[in-house]
C-alpha cells in the first residue's frame, strides 16, 4: 500500500515538473529550490548563496570616521521594534560620522545581505555617470537607440531612458512578489532576464502613468549594459559600478551581484554587501555626489534624483517623503531594506532586515525620529 502511494506521488511530481517545463514555467522549480527548499517563503537577504554572482571589486578601504564618544545606544523601544520585525542592522551617520551601529541575531558589520530594490537607485546613479561620460546622451534619449526590439511598439518607441528610471515608461507589468505565476517571480528566477524584458510591450504612452516596476529597471540596465559594451566590450555593470563608485567610495569589501544563467546582472535587485557600505551611498547622495576631493557624480543629477517626478513620492529611482518634517528621501528594498537621507539634519540611516512590518512610511518615520533623538 505504501509503495503504491509513493509510486503515485512520484508520478504526480514528475507530471507536474513536465507540465511546468512545457508551459514555460520552469522558473517555478528554480524558485522552489531557492526558497522553500532552504527554509524560506520568498526571496531572502542571504540568497546570494543560491545564485551565480559576479564580484564588485573593492580596493583601498576608506573607513568611516567615528564619533569620539562610544557608539550611541538606541532606545529600548526602537530596539524592541527592530527585533520584532527581524532587523539585522541599524546604523546612523551624522555629519559624515558613524554615531550608532547596531546588529541583531548572528549578523555583524561584515555580513553581506541583499539590497533588493535599493539596487534600483544604484542603477540610476550609474546611469548618471554613464551620461556624464558619454555612453548615453541624456535622460531624454529614446530607449530604441539601445533597445531596437521596441521600434515597432507604438508606445515603446516613444519611451525615453529617463522614463524607465522614473517608472513612467508605460511598460506593461505586474509587480507581485508572492504569486508563483507573477512575472516578477519569473524575472528573479528565470534563466534569461534580458530576453524576458525585451519581449514585453508598452501599454501606455510614456509619462501618462506611474507604475513601480522591477522590469523597468531591468530594461534600463539592459540599455546601460549595451551602451557600455558598445564602447568597451569588456565592461559589465558590476565592473562599471566597481570602477566609478565602489572603489572611489573606499568600500570595505567586495560585493556580489546576482546573475541569471546568461551572466546578466539582476539589476533591479540583488547586490549583496554590508551595512557600512550601504551607508556610503546615502552619504554620497547627502554630499551631492562628492566624496573627499572627488566629484563622483554631477550634483545636478543627484538633486534631480531627490526630487519628485510626476508623483509626489517618487523621483528618479528614489522614494521621497515631502510630507514629513524634516523631509527625507530613501533607497527602499523588499523586506524593509532602507537607506534614508535627511538632508536638513545631515543624517543617513540604514536599516536592514529579514522581514518588515506593514507600515512602510510609519517605520521610516520612526527611524528618522529615533535618529534625531540620538543626535540631540
Amino acid at each position: 500500500m505504501m509503495k503504491k502511494f509513493f509510486t503515485v506521488l512520484l508520478i504526480f511530481i514528475l507530471t507536474l515538473i513536465f507540465a511546468l517545463l512545457i508551459t514555460g514555467h520552469g522558473y517555478i522549480l528554480t524558485a522552489i529550490s531557492r526558497t522553500y527548499l532552504v527554509g524560506n517563503v520568498t526571496a531572502n537577504i542571504n540568497d546570494h548563496k543560491q545564485f551565480d554572482t559576479r564580484v564588485i571589486k573593492s580596493a583601498t578601504v576608506i573607513p568611516w570616521e567615528q564619533s569620539a564618544n562610544d557608539p550611541l545606544p538606541i532606545s529600548n523601544s526602537l530596539e524592541t521594534y527592530l527585533k520584532q520585525h527581524n532587523a539585522v542592522a541599524f546604523l546612523v551617520i551624522h555629519k559624515g560620522k558613524l554615531v550608532s551601529e547596531n546588529y541583531f541575531k548572528e549578523y555583524t558589520k561584515e555580513s553581506k545581505t541583499n539590497s533588493f530594490s535599493m539596487a534600483k537607485t544604484i542603477i540610476t546613479l550609474m546611469l548618471g555617470k554613464a551620461i556624464e561620460e558619454g555612453y548615453i546622451d541624456s535622460l531624454n534619449q529614446p530607449i530604441t537607440d539601445f533597445l531596437p526590439e521596441f521600434k515597432s511598439d507604438v508606445n515603446g518607441k516613444l519611451a525615453t531612458i529617463g522614463s524607465l528610471s522614473t517608472m513612467t515608461s508605460g511598460y506593461q507589468w505586474e509587480e507581485h512578489y508572492y504569486s508563483p505565476f507573477s512575472p516578477t517571480v519569473e524575472l528573479l528566477y528565470g534563466d534569461d532576464v534580458e530576453d524576458f524584458v525585451v519581449s514585453g510591450t508598452f501599454s501606455s504612452k510614456p509619462e501618462d502613468t506611474f507604475y513601480y516596476s522591477s522590469a523597468s529597471t531591468q530594461l534600463l540596465a539592459v540599455a546601460l549594459s549595451r551602451a557600455l559594451k558598445a564602447k568597451n566590450p569588456n565592461l559589465t555593470l558590476s565592473s562599471y559600478l566597481s570602477e566609478k563608485f565602489w572603489q572611489p567610495l573606499g568600500m570595505n569589501a567586495d560585493a556580489l551581484w546576482h546573475l541569471d544563467d546568461q551572466g546578466m546582472e539582476l539589476a533591479y535587485c540583488c547586490i549583496s554587501t554590508n551595512a557600512r557600505n550601504y551607508a556610503k551611498f546615502g552619504q554620497l547622495m547627502l554630499q551631492n555626489g562628492r566624496w573627499g576631493e572627488e566629484q563622483l557624480l554631477d550634483p545636478f543629477f543627484v538633486q534631480l534624483m531627490s526630487e519628485p517626478f510626476k508623483v509626489s513620492n517618487y523621483g528618479y529611482s528614489t522614494w521621497i517623503n515631502q510630507n514629513h518634517q524634516p523631509i527625507y528621501y530613501a533607497f527602499r528594498g523588499h523586506l524593509g531594506q532602507r537607506i534614508i537621507i535627511i538632508p536638513d539634519e545631515e543624517l543617513v540611516v540604514v536599516r536592514l532586515g529579514e522581514t518588515r512590518g506593514n507600515d512602510i512610511v510609519g517605520a521610516e518615520s520612526l527611524y528618522v525620529k529615533e535618529a534625531l533623538e540620538l543626535i540631540k
